[in-house]
C-alpha cells in the first residue's frame, strides 16, 4: 500500500441521501447534487490529509456532474457493484473509505480491504 497516496472516500450517494427522511424521493438527482456540494464544500469530517472523493450515483440520480474536489461516477448498473469495481481497482494501491450503511456492500468492500463508514461521517444531520 502506498503510504503517501490520498485517502481515496467513495460515497454511497443514495445510502447517504436516503438516510435522512427529508423529501430526498421527489428529487433524487437534486439530493445527490446537494450532497456532492456538500462533500465539495466540506470535505470529509475528521479526515486529515489529501482526500479524493468519490461519489457513486445510480438510477435517477445518474448524470450529476463532478465538481472541483469530489468526482461524480454513474454507475452503469448496480451502485453497490460499481464501488465494488472501484475498490478492487485500488486494492493494495492506497486506503480506501467506503461511505454506506449497507450491510452487503459493507461486507463485500471489506473483503477487499476497504475500511466503512456510516451515513453520518458526511451527513451529520
Amino acid at each position: 500500500m502506498d503510504h503517501n497516496a490520498s485517502l481515496l472516500v467513495i460515497v454511497d450517494a443514495a445510502n447517504v441521501v436516503g438516510s435522512v427522511p427529508d423529501g430526498w424521493w421527489r428529487d433524487r438527482r437534486g439530493a445527490a447534487e446537494r450532497l456532492r456540494d456538500r462533500l465539495a464544500a466540506d470535505g470529509v469530517p475528521g479526515r486529515a490529509g489529501p482526500v479524493e472523493v468519490v461519489l457513486v450515483v445510480e438510477g435517477a440520480a445518474r448524470g450529476v456532474e463532478s465538481v472541483p474536489g469530489v468526482r461524480v461516477e454513474s454507475a452503469p448498473g448496480s451502485g453497490d457493484d460499481h464501488m465494488v469495481e472501484l475498490v478492487a481497482r485500488a486494492a493494495g494501491g492506497r486506503a480506501v473509505l467506503v461511505v454506506t450503511a449497507d450491510r452487503g456492500l459493507r461486507r463485500r468492500v471489506t473483503e477487499l480491504g476497504a475500511q466503512v463508514a456510516g451515513p453520518r461521517t458526511v451527513r451529520p444531520e
